[in-house]
């Protein structure tokens, strides 16, 4: 599917079973095409479908990136047709697992608001913020929606502003405030025969749609390319041309990370790492009808694994494993400032 293809006119059935297919070929991104494939089937209405995706992902053998996301996505997708308890207890396990991405945090808060479980959402997204942005200056962008739920939510429950609405007021950047976005009272505007009240509110629902597009419209992530040292070793002794590319692994490590922090510099923003593997590279020069020793492949290859849902987001977040596969937190590796 293009991206600039109207929703409206997105065969969702057609879509699923392409990247069901897609992902057949390239069992290594499975796990991103195959989340996708159920999104589109969620969107058809066929929900059970959808939850056998999720299934096969949570059953499959293979490690997955974030299995914590497919059990948030498998519990709000059940409790939309009929399946609350189930979801209730995925829901629980996630919570009770505490995960570092705030995806798999986002999906199960808005689940539970969704329903009318006020209390409970509000409760999952103040967990979520306290495990994720305690000590954390600058949150990241992917945490946004953590922040905008929870005021979401303790608006509709009448609660006062804390330090965390104070923040999400900081990260907030359209004109229209959060506390007018998320006023209780919007609905009742709605059924206003004043003209000005329904202007007033048309005027908001813009900026919100604007914010979602936003969000959707990000591009992929500027992805630098990354190889493990036993991948780098064996790139190396299969094509030694490219040892001027990569002299040491070592390097290679600094390099990314040096890379990375000038294009933060410079303002280029979604700045995300992507891991080669050998075959997978191999692959892909053969359908460039190109030899893997032509340095020029690359980038292009990294923004190819980028395009198919590899990228990781950089920098990590605080207390989070570094980017280069050392198990040690990133602030104690590649974060370590000069």
């Amino acid at each position: 599917m293009r991206p600039d293809t109207p929703a409206e006119n997105v065969d969702h059935t057609a879509e699923a079973a392409r990247l069901e297919r897609t992902a057949g070929l390239y069992p290594e991104d499975a796990e991103a095409l195959l989340l996708r494939a159920a999104a589109h089937l969620e969107l058809s209405g066929d929900r059970p479908t959808a939850s056998t995706l999720y299934d096969r992902l949570l059953s499959s053998t293979a490690d997955l990136d974030n299995p914590h996301l497919v059990r948030a996505l498998k519990a709000s997708n059940l409790w939309e047709y009929g399946h609350e308890a189930e979801a209730r207890a995925i829901i629980e396990g996630v919570r009770s697992a505490s995960p570092q991405d705030p995806a798999p945090w986002v999906i199960v808060a808005e689940a539970l608001e969704s329903h009318d479980e006020l209390e409970a959402a509000h409760e999952t997204y103040t967990e979520a913020v306290h495990r994720l942005l305690t000590d954390v200056a600058e949150p990241p962008y992917a945490t946004h929606p953590l922040l905008f739920g929870r005021h979401r939510v303790r608006r509709m429950l009448g609660e006062s502003h804390d330090e965390w609405d104070a923040l999400a007021d900081t990260v907030h950047s359209l004109p229209i405030t959060l506390d007018e976005l998320h006023d209780p009272k919007r609905v009742w505007s709605l059924g206003s025969e004043n003209p000005a009240e329904l202007e007033a509110e048309i005027l908001r629902l813009r900026a919100e749609l604007g914010a979602y597009r936003e969000a959707l419209s990000r591009p992929f992530p500027v992805a630098i390319l990354h190889w493990p040292a036993t991948e780098l070793t064996e790139l190396l002794e299969a094509y030694p041309s490219l040892s001027t590319e990569y002299p040491t692994h070592e390097t290679h490590l600094a390099t990314i990370e040096s890379a990375l922090r000038e294009l933060a510099s410079s303002g280029t923003p979604n700045l995300g790492i992507v891991t080669g593997t050998v075959p997978s590279y191999e692959a892909f020069a053969a359908s460039e009808l190109s030899s893997p020793s032509d340095a020029t492949l690359l980038p292009q290859y990294a923004t190819t694994l980028a395009a198919r849902g590899r990228a990781v987001a950089w920098p990590p977040q605080q207390g989070a494993a570094c980017w280069c596969g050392s198990g040690q937190p990133y602030g104690q590796c590649h974060g370590i400032t000069a």
